[in-house]
């Protein structure tokens, strides 16, 4: 995996991944609709929009790893997700197969699995319970990236990303977070593991609080978080929070809640 196309490289974690994979490959081609810069030695910066298959066929030509950030990154209105979300992941997908890309590393989400009980611990292998129209395009992303696996032999990584900033600032991210030093690693080891055929991993850090057994993440792609959250324990456990007992009970937190008007203990 020598030549390594990002979508979305212009939002906070494509900066990140800009930056950390830089020099690591023989070329990281950054794609984006938003500005991007000038691109730095063994880059290059092409604007595509995902909603153009044209435009997305050709910002993969002698691509060998596409690394798929490109969404609307939170809840939306269906008009919004559906364009971006879904049809254009499948625009990224498609175009990859016929380019003859060998290997897509799918920015998914928790969102994806947001209707689990923070009780209960769930791995790779969870279905999807999505909670939120933004949680059920990145379902769809995880379903169509097993198609492309199983149909077109494709390596196919699907990331359930928990929440990425620099530091947790609330106690659900003391079980949710990732940080952009371990964000790097994650997609790195995706990037450079051995042939595999497809695989779900979380994108979170070694949180001992952690809702998901991310074994599968170290056994199939050598993932190995280096940060905590726990370190912020003490001082968030100190901050009162507002109590929503929908919020408090599902592991997607405020995405759970927003528009909920179903009855929580029905849901196992």
């Amino acid at each position: 995996m020598a030549r390594i196309l990002i979508t979305g490289a212009a939002g906070n974690i494509g900066k990140t991944l800009r930056e950390g994979l830089r020099g690591r490959y023989a070329l990281l081609r950054l794609s984006d609709i938003a500005p991007l810069g000038a691109a730095e030695r063994g880059e290059e910066v092409v604007r595509a929009d995902i909603e153009d298959f044209a435009a997305t066929r050709q910002s993969m030509k002698n691509i060998d790893c596409v690394v798929h950030l490109g969404a609307i990154p939170i809840e939306g209105p269906w008009e919004k997700i559906l364009p971006i979300n879904i049809a254009g992941t499948y625009n990224v997908f498609e175009a990859a197969r016929q380019q003859g890309v060998k290997r897509v590393v799918f920015a998914s989400s928790n969102h994806a699995i947001g209707y689990y009980r923070r009780s209960q611990t769930i791995d790779g292998t969870a279905q999807p319970r999505p909670d939120s129209r933004y949680g059920v395009s990145k379902a769809f992303g995880e379903a169509l990236g097993h198609m492309y696996a199983d149909k077109h032999g494709m390596e196919v990584a699907c990331l359930r990303i928990g929440t990425f900033r620099d530091r947790p600032v609330e106690r659900r991210h003391l079980s949710t977070w990732i940080s952009p030093r371990d964000m790097v690693q994650l997609v790195q080891r995706c990037i450079d593991a051995p042939r595999f055929h497809f695989v779900i991993a979380y994108g979170v850090s070694a949180n001992p609080r952690s809702f998901w057994d991310n074994r599968i993440a170290e056994r199939q792609l050598g993932y190995v978080p280096q940060d905590s959250a726990e370190a912020f324990a003490a001082e968030l456990l100190a901050k009162e929070e507002p109590h929503d007992p929908v919020s408090f009970t599902f592991q997607g937190g405020p995405f759970c809640s927003d528009e909920f008007d179903g009855d929580a203990s029905l849901i196992e």
